[in-house]
Formats: structure tokens, C-alpha cells, sequence
């Protein structure tokens, strides 16, 4: 999938006539985009449309109209865009009561190693977590991670051609899994090459 340049970003005057249209459209996308595991955790997929809502977003709330912020934008989210191998997500473990939230990371830690894809008919693929840097110590996780899913040829292949799709977690104390739906699957393989 192409990354994002300065020239496919509307200017803040643009943005600010287009948002609420360009901002129906995005989050009409991110249905499809959305898979929760269990209870108490989505991942929420990521690709070029989504992260150039991130950039025009952040670029309107701080006010960015000069070439270099721009463009430090961009290096700052242009990664998180599948690369055609791969799959790209913000893991978002969410509890509504704070203390509930504090304790349940604390027994949730390494999490972000176990996450894991199955493409019906080969083995799990687990993530690679946090490229940017580390979110997890040894007393808590962090309810956000930022995940790559690399999937061999024969995966994409067999996806491709309508193969199911499962993640799960395989952390003991959040022991749980979905197979997606056609609809996300189908949006899902777009981010294949």
C-alpha cells in the first residue's frame, strides 16, 4: 500500500470544508476495520485512508501547515500503513472503571506477545508488537500496542481466495478468539498485495 505524501493531504482550509464529509466516509470504512476479541479487547486495522484521517486530524488540532511539521507527520504515521505483506492495528484493551483497568494490566503483562492471526488451514502468526518502543514493564501492560501481522505467500494466498480468518489472545489471563466476518475479511485482504 503506498504511503501517504505531502501532496495526497488536503490544506487546513481544505480540510475544514471537507471534514465532516471526509470524516463520515472514514468512519463508515473503520466498521468493517473494527475486530474485538473478547470482552474487553479490538484491534482496529489500519490503512491508508485511516491513518490519512490521523495525519489531516492531527495536523488541524496543532494547527500544521508548514512543510517540515508536515512532513514529520507523515514519518510519524506513514508506518503504521500496511506494506502488502502484513497487516497493521492499534490493539486497544478497554475497562470502563479505572481501578478495574489498573488491576486487570497488571495481570495482563507481555500481552502484546500473544496476540495472534490464523488463516484457515495454516498455523498462527503473532504479532510483532511496539516497533517504536516498548509499552509493557514488568509490574503492567499499557492498554494500547501497535501490532504488525507478517503473513507468509501462501497465507495471502489462501486468504485471498476466501480462506477464514481467526485472532485470538493467548495470554492465560485473557484466553479468548474470533473468526472475523466476510465483511471484515474482505477489507482486511485489500491491504494485501
Amino acid at each position: 500500500m503506498e504511503k501517504l505524501k505531502r501532496r495526497d493531504l488536503m490544506s487546513l482550509e481544505e480540510y475544514a470544508q471537507q471534514r465532516n464529509e471526509f470524516r463520515s466516509r472514514v468512519m463508515a470504512h473503520k466498521i468493517n476495520r473494527r475486530v474485538p476479541i473478547g470482552p474487553n479487547f479490538t484491534l482496529y486495522f489500519e490503512d491508508r485512508l485511516t491513518i490519512q484521517y490521523q495525519v489531516q486530524e492531527m495536523l488541524r488540532a496543532e494547527r500544521i501547515f508548514e512543510a517540515e511539521g508536515i512532513e514529520e507527520e507523515l514519518a510519524a504515521y506513514n508506518p503504521l500503513i500496511p506494506d502488502g505483506s502484513n497487516f497493521k492495528a492499534t490493539a486497544m484493551f478497554e475497562f470502563e472503571d479505572r481501578e478495574e483497568r489498573q488491576r486487570r494490566l497488571a495481570v495482563l503483562v507481555r500481552v502484546e506477545h500473544k496476540i495472534w492471526l490464523q488463516a484457515e488451514g495454516h498455523d498462527k502468526v503473532y504479532a510483532i508488537a511496539n516497533e517504536d518502543l516498548e509499552r509493557s514493564t514488568e509490574e503492567k501492560t499499557s492498554a494500547v500496542h501497535f501490532l504488525r501481522f507478517e503473513l507468509d505467500d501462501e497465507s495471502v494466498e489462501s486468504l485471498k481466495n476466501g480462506a477464514g480468518l481467526s485472532f485470538g489472545v493467548d495470554h492465560e489471563s485473557y484466553p479468548h478468539q474470533t473468526r472475523v466476518s466476510a465483511a471484515t475479511l474482505e477489507s482486511l485482504v485489500s491491504d494485501l498485495a
